[in-house]
């Protein structure tokens, strides 16, 4: 698949959506702009077929004048790119995904905003399922472009700039546009200066336990207003909010949500670091790295679930998934030889974990203690 002239590797995805093509009648292709939805569904339909639709295009959208007759003849899989553009389409895609035999399946490709994923939902229940597309993986690319890739991102255009300032001019730009034109498109209300100023102020929060006095009384606003930016950047694929595990042990545990800013490219445009000197003398670098980690491993495990874990006495775990009945921690350590600690010996017990990994950027998988290892975050990813 080739990205800005450079051919890439995006077959996990690829294998994603043809996966769920095969289980479900509509499948929707969900991530931000310049993700690389519109080239990864054009692998699969070529753009100039009878099949593609780009609502973008005002050829489209002539076709589409009448929906139903329009996508009714149509056989295999039906590609339907921007559909936030046209929600009207719904009621249309659940009659056309009844039928028996069924002649087309759908891919539809959108920015998920919560208006869409609501009349997605309340349409097509028990017909979609939700593909989430995030930009490229670090097992797209191979485990020798790990510095690159943290640096620069996950996005195509940015990860394939020519340079390391063109990568981060590219960066500024789109976050500009997509607070001055995407997030109004999807049905954002809150002002773009308001919202770049708590975006910038989540980057600094970037792996910690959030807490929105600060940032409320920092913006002068009250909570339920910062709840609201918060929810709404989670909701376009920008932010993660990493909910806590908690059960009845007898300990104080931790029950607010830790926040990542997803893409760690567009965390360090926000920071201002546009090279790799500047990440690695900054105080977020540890941060920074985390982020990286947890985002990485999160796409190759594709937990049933995922929290993180911390008590009031320090103790911490940066993952706790549970994946086909199995719990398995995940600790990220920037680190050349990271030891075993405490917090790994507690987790262990009090969580019950079959599996514990620390995840470090070394190239060495060495065993820490029973059920411990360090492992290459390359080899967690899926690089080897």
């Amino acid at each position: 698949m080739v990205f800005a002239g450079v051919m890439l590797n995006r077959e996990t995805d690829l294998r994603l959506v043809r996966a769920a093509l095969r289980r479900s009648r509509v499948v929707a292709l969900l991530g931000p702009r310049q993700s690389g939805k519109t080239t990864l569904a054009r692998g699969l339909v070529p753009a100039d077929s009878p099949n593609y639709f780009d609502l973008e295009e005002p050829e489209s959208l002539a076709r589409l004048n009448e929906p139903a007759t329009a996508l009714r003849p149509l056989k295999g899989l039906v590609v339907i790119d921007e559909i936030q553009r046209r929600p009207d389409l719904f009621p249309v895609l659940r009659v056309l995904a009844d039928r028996r035999p069924l002649p087309a399946r759908f891919l539809i490709l959108g920015s998920a905003a919560p208006e869409l994923l609501r009349q997605s939902a309340e349409s097509l229940a028990g017909r979609i399922e939700i593909v989430p597309l995030e930009g490229f993986r670090l097992a797209d690319l191979g485990a020798r472009t790990q510095t690159r890739h943290w640096l620069r991102g996950g996005f195509p255009l940015a990860y394939t700039a020519r340079t390391d300032p063109d990568s981060f001019v590219w960066r500024r730009q789109f976050l500009q546009t997509f607070l001055e034109r995407d997030l109004p498109q999807l049905g954002s209300g809150v002002p773009a200066a308001a919202l770049r100023r708590f975006w910038s102020m989540v980057a600094h929060y970037h792996g910690q336990i959030w807490n929105a006095a600060e940032p409320a009384r920092a913006l002068g606003v009250n909570e339920s207003t910062v709840r609201r930016y918060l929810d709404l950047l989670t909701g376009v694929f920008m932010v993660r909010q990493l909910p806590p595990w908690f059960e009845n042990m007898g300990k104080r545990q931790v029950k607010a949500p830790k926040v990542y800013v997803r893409d760690s490219g567009l965390l360090h445009a926000l920071l201002g670091l546009g090279t790799v000197r500047e990440l690695e003398h900054h105080p977020k670098v540890g941060a920074s790295w985390e982020g990286y980690a947890v985002e990485e491993v999160l796409k190759a495990f594709a937990p049933d679930e995922a929290y993180f874990w911390a008590t009031h006495n320090g103790a911490e775990i940066d993952l706790v998934l549970f994946k086909g009945g199995r719990r398995i921690g995940v600790e990220c350590k920037r680190a050349d030889a990271p030891a075993h600690t405490p917090s790994m010996r507690t987790a262990l017990v009090d969580l019950k974990l079959d599996k514990l990994f620390v995840a470090y950027p070394g190239t060495r998988r060495y065993r820490l203690a029973d059920r411990v290892e360090a492992v290459p975050l390359a080899e967690l990813a899926g690089c080897t």
